[in-house]
């Protein structure tokens, strides 16, 4: 069974990137973070908005979706 977080940071993910957003999520988890995404908690939270930061920079030139998107992800540590 997933995490709640998990869950929650892919809806906010989808946002932006649509269908690939679970993807795009779970790949950032397991490299970057070396856990199943299903174990998310909200103290991954911090490592995982700084690398989907990182990681959509690379995609678009829209400073303002970057960094709202980050923010939104790190809005679940504290949830």
């Amino acid at each position: 069974m997933e995490s709640k977080v998990y869950r929650q940071a892919v809806d906010i993910t989808r946002d932006y990137l649509g269908p690939a957003a679970e993807r795009f999520l779970s790949r950032q988890i397991t490299f970057h973070l070396k856990k199943d995404p299903r174990y998310l908690t909200n103290s991954d939270i911090p490592g995982l908005a700084e690398w989907v930061k990182v990681s959509i920079a690379i995609l678009s030139e829209d400073r303002k979706m970057v960094d709202e998107f980050s923010k939104r992800i790190m809005s679940l540590a504290g949830k």
